[in-house]
């Protein structure tokens, strides 16, 4: 087990990835980093640092990817103990692998791609694919209860884990065992998963792995306007035709990604002017109206067949035109782009930032116009020379869809401190306004700091009282203070 005092090793675990995190990293100052970073090699290892923070009362926080865009890892600036900050990173096994049961149990600080890389040698995948997967650790995904991108076919990330491994201040907490399922009163794991670091360090998991699907296949579709887009995914939803990722830009961001194409020679130019054409001219779109699904399919050959051949069908009776394989697979990948365009941005007199939320079916148009229109009001408000606001419906389910919002606004002559204090504002009455409107708090990006001035609102005391009473339990001497959820 190694540490460090080294003034760049806490600094740069003193933060996630908000855009505060990265305005202050530009030209801001930490009023706190941690007083020292030290590196568990292990389980035991992490039991023997958590027995002695305890012991001495000291402080812990958690950090896996350090990807976290609420404030999970920010330290308190009125801790007066000494706050160790506790990086899972060299954790990063493959433990064993289970073929006959399909499952795999890994240690917690084993960055996504990199468990992907070494399974998929073995021939398996997790199919857990968040944004940030490039970057973002097992642990992490667990403890703010993680969403992938194709949670269609793999499910979230509560779907995924079997059993867990945590260390608490008063002891191991475990899964009694690699059971599908029990019914042996509240299920302990999700005690664990979702609980950003506030009552344990998860240190091991046993996850699902499935063979790697034979094909992947993408596909796309153009619809009149976000209204028909929307039906088009409530019936593939209905009818639980599902295909691995289903994603619904509106057309803002359809708009805004058609810029982000490499400039194209006079061959490329023609060929964009015929799609035009035919979509306008031919078909009657409106330019200016029109949004875009983007479809990813994985299974055997005939698996990915009969979708094509359900979301074809489904997709016409919306008014959908089929825009091919290559627009589906560019609209995929524009996921991965955005969090770098977005510190790009910085550099062009541009803040930007997304949120997100999950929201029942009857209230997806309106929770997205009524933010939407909220947003415009305030930039016109502030007289921003420049503001961009879109929305994408992500994920579906039976009861509902996730919608993510990518907002920016060009912050003319304001410090870039400045501007993100006043994008701060502007979210924090994007949010009212997506509750007003019937969304949730969060999806899967989780509460930490910056979210849990909400909590009191959509929680009941009761429910408050409780987990209270489980941090009072795990964790007495408040030893696990990340200050996440409803805990100081």
């Amino acid at each position: 087990m190694t540490f460090s005092f080294e003034g760049m090793d806490r600094l740069f675990r003193a933060h996630g990835h908000t855009l505060h995190d990265i305005a202050l990293l530009r030209g801001g100052q930490f009023l706190r980093i941690p007083d020292v970073v030290v590196w568990p090699e292990c389980h035991s290892h992490v039991e023997e640092l958590v027995a002695l923070a305890f012991k001495y009362n000291v402080a812990v926080v958690p950090i896996g990817g350090g990807t976290n865009v609420t404030g999970a890892v920010d330290c308190k600036r009125d801790e007066q103990r000494m706050i160790v900050s506790l990086d899972t990173s060299q954790m990063n096994q493959i433990l064993w692998i289970d073929d006959g049961n399909l499952v795999a149990h890994v240690e917690s600080g084993i960055i996504g791609k990199d468990l992907e890389d070494r399974l998929q040698k073995r021939g398996y995948t997790t199919g857990h694919e968040p944004d940030s997967y490039e970057f973002s650790s097992l642990g992490g995904w667990v403890a703010t209860r993680a969403s992938g991108m194709k949670k269609n076919r793999y499910g979230n990330i509560e779907d995924l884990v079997v059993a867990l491994r945590a260390v608490t201040p008063s002891g191991e907490w475990r899964s009694s065992g690699t059971y599908p399922r029990v019914s042996t009163g509240p299920d302990m794991n999700h005690v664990m998963i979702g609980s950003e670091g506030t009552l344990g360090v998860i240190t091991e998991v046993t996850i699902k792995i499935r063979p790697i699907p034979p094909l992947r296949k993408y596909a796309s579709f153009v619809f009149p306007d976000f209204d028909c887009g929307v039906k088009f995914m409530r019936q593939v939803a209905r009818d639980r035709c599902q295909p691995a990722s289903l994603r619904l830009m509106d057309n803002q961001q359809f708009q805004f990604g058609q810029a982000l194409r490499p400039s194209k020679g006079p061959f490329g130019l023609i060929v964009d002017g015929l799609k035009n054409f035919y979509l306008t001219r031919l078909k009657g779109l409106d330019i200016n109206k029109i949004c875009v699904a983007t479809i990813v399919m994985e299974g055997t050959i005939k698996e990915v067949a009969v979708q094509e051949e359900k979301l074809n069908t489904i997709g016409l009776e919306f008014q959908g035109i089929p825009a091919g394989e290559h627009n589906g697979k560019r609209g995929y990948q524009l996921t991965f782009a955005i969090a770098y365009i977005r510190d790009i941005g910085l550099n062009y007199g541009v803040v930007a930032e997304s949120f997100e939320t999950s929201v029942p079916w009857d209230r997806v148009v309106n929770v997205v116009n009524n933010t939407k229109s909220r947003l415009e009001k305030e930039c016109a408000d502030r007289k921003f020379s420049h503001s961009f606001i879109s929305a994408r419906v992500t994920q579906v389910y039976d009861a509902g869809a996730c919608i993510y919002f990518y907002f920016a606004f060009n912050y003319g002559t304001m410090s870039m401190l400045q501007a993100v204090e006043v994008y701060e504002e502007l979210e924090i009455i994007a949010r009212n306004e997506i509750m007003a409107s019937g969304g949730s708090l969060s999806h899967h990006h989780g509460v930490g700091k910056i979210r849990k001035k909400w909590l009191p609102s959509i929680l009941t005391s009761n429910a408050i009282n409780v987990l209270h009473s489980i941090k009072n339990t795990v964790d007495p001497q408040n030893i696990m203070a990340a200050g996440n959820l409803v805990f100081d």
